[in-house]
């Protein structure tokens, strides 16, 4: 056997790394590149700036409308060139205008309307995605496509709906803050029934199936658990159903026309409702309080919002 040679002057080419001739350079980054990077961030910088301008700016001008004391919006594009607090005073201080009432009626209906809809839709959420019958698929599709149509088509036929109601039970008949939240109910399920739904769905089967061993039903499973583990979703419900509660205007204009029942949506438009004695500065200061609301209780529901709309969809 011959015996085995080594080179001293040869590399080992066990000991020495194997370069291998197929991979990429680093990639040199040259000014153009940086150039190109700074062009592109300066872009989105520009549009963020204008697209908030665009937002703050209405904002801006409503609020200094609310502040001018000489009662025309034509006087009010001077953006805060004189300040009064007048416009505000006149809003509680007409009684055939009772903007106290309103904006009191516009809470209350609000309220109970936002968290029927949320125990409404959460009901019918959890037996589509719990339960299995048949049915179910066509369901939740009719649900969804029932709200295609808007709700001012069927005002006529709401209108003799709730005049026949009233004839019997005139507590939840025209002119009457119940009937008009159970109208709004009725229109509760469909795109909150099917969000909610896909939250459920989110919920692992398994925990149902653990509590069904130890001996709860449906209701305490509901209730101890879904509904505590489905708390952001919930809140985008709450939160949205109080907002299209709050400024709506064609239901309540038709049923409502006791000026002491009325809400904001309505009862402002009487500031500006007859062309020769349009108050745009009481309109506006009344528009600024009329959303207070619904910014704090964005606010408070601020830390649900995201987790709940992008949680259920997807699965």
């Amino acid at each position: 056997m011959a015996p085995i040679t080594v080179d001293p002057f040869e590399p080992d080419t066990a000991l020495s790394p194997v370069v291998n001739p197929h991979r990429r350079r680093a990639r040199h980054v040259g000014p153009s590149h940086r150039r190109r990077e700074r062009l592109g961030l300066l872009g989105k910088y520009a549009v963020a700036i204008v697209t908030s301008v665009i937002a703050v700016f209405p904002i801006l001008y409503i609020v200094s409308a609310s502040l001018n004391p000489n009662g025309s919006l034509v006087s009010s594009n001077d953006l805060f060139r004189s300040i009064d607090l007048s416009n505000y005073i006149e809003l509680f201080s007409n009684p055939t205008q009772p903007y106290g009432a309103w904006f009191a009626n516009t809470i209350m209906i609000g309220l109970v309307a936002a968290f029927g809809t949320v125990f409404l839709g959460a009901l019918a959420a959890y037996a589509f995605s719990r339960m299995r019958f048949s049915g179910r698929r066509l369901g939740l599709t009719t649900i969804l496509l029932v709200q295609l149509f808007p709700q001012l088509l069927g005002v006529v036929a709401i209108f003799l709906l709730m005049t026949s109601i009233g004839d019997i039970f005139p507590a939840i008949g025209l002119d009457s803050q119940l009937g008009l939240i159970l109208v709004y109910l009725g229109g509760a399920l469909g795109v909150n029934t099917y969000l909610m739904y896909g939250f459920f769905n989110t919920v692992p089967a398994s925990i149902d199936e653990a509590a069904k061993l130890d001996g709860a039903g449906h209701a305490r499973i509901f209730f101890t658990i879904i509904l505590r583990l489905s708390a952001p979703i919930l809140a985008v419900v709450g939160l949205l159903s109080f907002i299209g509660t709050a400024s709506e205007f064609v239901v309540a204009s038709v049923l409502l026309t006791d000026p002491a029942k009325q809400t904001l949506a309505v009862g402002l438009y009487q500031f500006v409702s007859q062309e020769t004695s349009a108050n745009w500065p009481v309109f506006a200061a009344g528009a600024v309080l009329a959303a207070l609301p619904v910014v704090l209780l964005f606010f408070v529901l601020q830390k649900y919002i995201v987790g709940g709309l992008t949680a259920g969809a997807v699965k």
